[in-house]
C-alpha cells in the first residue's frame, strides 16, 4: 500500500486570529500565518492533501456544548468563519484543485462527526501534518483522535498557536510525550 500524506489547516479563521475576531488567538494567531501558507504551498507542490477542517456554528445555538464555554463564534456565513490572512489567500487561489479542500467540523476534533477518516484511507494517508489553532483545543482534539486511529502525526511548531500561552506549551509536550508525535519547527 502506498503512503500518502495530508496538511490539515485548523480554524485559521478571522474570529480566531483577527484582532476583532470573536475567539481570538491575536499576535500568536497572526505570527504564524505566512508559515502555514508557505507549508500549504510545499505540500500542494509535492502532491500531499491541503485540507481545512473548519469550525462552522449556527447563531444562536443555545444545544451545542462550547455555548458554555465560549462566545459565539464562527458563525456560518459570517466575516468571522472566513479563512484568515495569507492562509485564507492561498485557499482561495488553490480551492478547486484535487488536493485542496475545507470541510465543516462542528466539535473540536476534526474527526468528531465528519467523514474524514474515511477519506484519508481512501487516499491512503498514513501521515497527518497538524497546524492551525488552537494548539491545545482544536489541534489537541485532532491529534488525539489521529493517535487514535493509528496515523502517523507531525506537529510544526512555528504554525500552531493558542490564545492560552501555557496551554500551548502545554500541548506542545503532549503531542510528542504522550502521542509520540514529531514536533518540528
Amino acid at each position: 500500500m502506498a503512503s500518502h500524506q495530508a496538511l490539515l489547516i485548523i480554524d485559521y479563521t478571522n474570529d480566531f486570529i483577527a484582532d476583532k475576531g470573536a475567539l481570538t488567538c491575536g499576535e500568536a494567531g497572526q505570527a504564524i500565518d505566512k508559515n502555514i501558507a508557505k507549508l500549504a504551498d510545499n505540500m500542494r507542490k509535492d502532491g500531499d492533501w491541503v485540507w481545512f477542517p473548519t469550525d462552522v456554528h449556527r447563531p444562536f445555538d443555545h444545544y451545542h456544548p462550547e455555548t458554555k464555554l465560549f462566545p459565539a463564534h464562527n458563525v456560518r456565513d459570517t466575516w468571522g468563519r472566513d479563512l484568515y490572512g495569507e492562509t485564507g489567500q492561498w485557499y482561495k487561489d488553490n480551492v478547486g484543485k484535487d488536493t485542496v479542500k475545507l470541510f465543516d467540523k462542528t466539535r473540536y476534533s476534526a474527526f468528531a462527526g465528519t467523514d474524514l477518516d474515511l477519506r484519508l484511507r481512501e487516499r491512503e494517508v498514513d501521515t497527518l501534518h497538524l497546524v492551525g489553532v488552537c494548539t491545545d483545543i482544536c489541534v489537541l482534539h485532532t491529534a488525539v483522535d489521529a493517535y487514535d486511529l493509528g496515523y502517523k502525526i507531525v506537529i510544526h511548531k512555528s504554525c500552531v498557536a493558542s490564545f492560552n500561552q501555557a496551554g500551548h506549551e502545554w500541548a506542545l509536550d503532549h503531542f510528542e510525550n504522550v502521542l509520540g508525535a514529531k514536533v518540528v519547527k
